[in-house]
């Protein structure tokens, strides 16, 4: 189980660092995509092992969601707000990126995560097949619609801002770049032994939970931390460099994937083997998912952010950890 997840988490993290190369050559926002999608294909990848491995675990694929989400927009937005702030007091990101990223991820986290606990159609946090089908629509239009806002018709959004003062990229400097030939396949190479691993993995996880009587939620945290690890590194050394919204855009952007990829992903597993899925977030969870969301609005209200903010959203991802061993 730990070798297992040492080489898959190796393996993440040189994923992440030949998509860090490649955002060099490509500039941005093509370059976070890259890493984005990558990190995500992974998520999927995994999720879907796991789901098709056991049947005890119906909820895993919402709980590796919403600790996408917990991790993202709690953990590492604020250790980023936190460090960024201690070392520039104030750091600016563009306002107009950031609203388009939060209005897609609050619409598609409240129709799949929330939404599930209030139908009644089916009984408990579950979707009927008809919803399920229009869940799966609605999610790929929005995050289709989304990458063409940031890679043609509004692409500026996504850039720094012009206040960050950024006149270089030092941190770029310790990457041994190289042509696109080779880190593209390179990529690739690394995403697969993810792949082939992913499977390995899903069985020992499984198995460890039911041995030591860990709660449901801690396999979907464990993917999620796998998934993210890498992303976590490139924004943190991203908001050293005082690049904030290169940092936003790695992790708001994750965030968003991870629903608007892993929802259709998981719904269409369900939909085609026949096994239910539980997509609701139930309990202490659902007002941490809403004050979360409400926190994340109020924190990118404006063009600066300081350490008060980073403090917030780290009280809200250590509420997240004592939630999955104290519900």
């Amino acid at each position: 189980f730990l070798w297992l997840f040492a080489v898959i988490l190796w393996s993440a993290v040189s994923v992440a660092r030949h998509a860090d190369c490649l955002a060099i050559k490509w500039g941005e926002p093509y370059g976070t995509l890259v890493l984005t999608l990558s990190a995500i294909t992974i998520e999927v990848v995994m999720v879907s092992t796991a789901m098709l491995h056991g049947e005890n675990n119906p909820a895993l694929g919402r709980d590796a969601i919403f600790s996408v989400m917990m991790i993202a927009l709690n953990g590492f937005v604020g250790l980023s707000l936190l460090i960024g702030g201690l070392r520039h007091r104030e750091q600016y990101y563009n306002l107009q990126g950031v609203n388009s990223y939060l209005n897609v991820i609050m619409t598609l986290a409240v129709l799949g995560l929330v939404l599930p606990d209030f139908t009644t159609t089916t009984g408990g946090p579950t979707f009927s097949t008809e919803q399920q089908i229009f869940l799966i629509v609605v999610a790929l239009f929005l995050y289709a619609i989304f990458l063409v806002i940031q890679t043609m018709r509004h692409r500026g959004y996504f850039m720094e801002s012009e206040h960050a003062g950024v006149a270089a990229s030092p941190g770029h400097h310790s990457l041994h770049v190289q042509s696109t030939a080779f880190h593209a396949p390179m990529l690739l190479l690394y995403l697969i032994v993810v792949i082939l691993l992913a499977e390995k993995f899903a069985i020992p996880l499984d198995n460890s939970m039911e041995k030591f009587g860990l709660p449901q939620e801690f396999g979907g945290a464990m993917i999620a931390a796998l998934v993210l690890t890498p992303e976590g590194i490139g924004a943190i050394q991203a908001t050293l460099r005082n690049q904030l919204q290169r940092s936003i855009n790695i992790l708001l952007g994750s965030v968003l994937a991870t629903i608007g990829l892993t929802i259709p992903a998981v719904l269409t597993i369900s939909l085609i083997t026949k096994r239910p899925v539980t997509l609701g977030v139930q309990g202490g969870n659902l007002p941490l998912l809403l004050l979360t969301l409400a926190v994340s609005v109020v924190t990118f209200t404006s063009r600066r952010t300081n350490i008060l903010q980073g403090c917030v959203h780290l009280l809200l991802f250590a509420v997240f950890v004592l939630l999955i061993f104290a519900p």
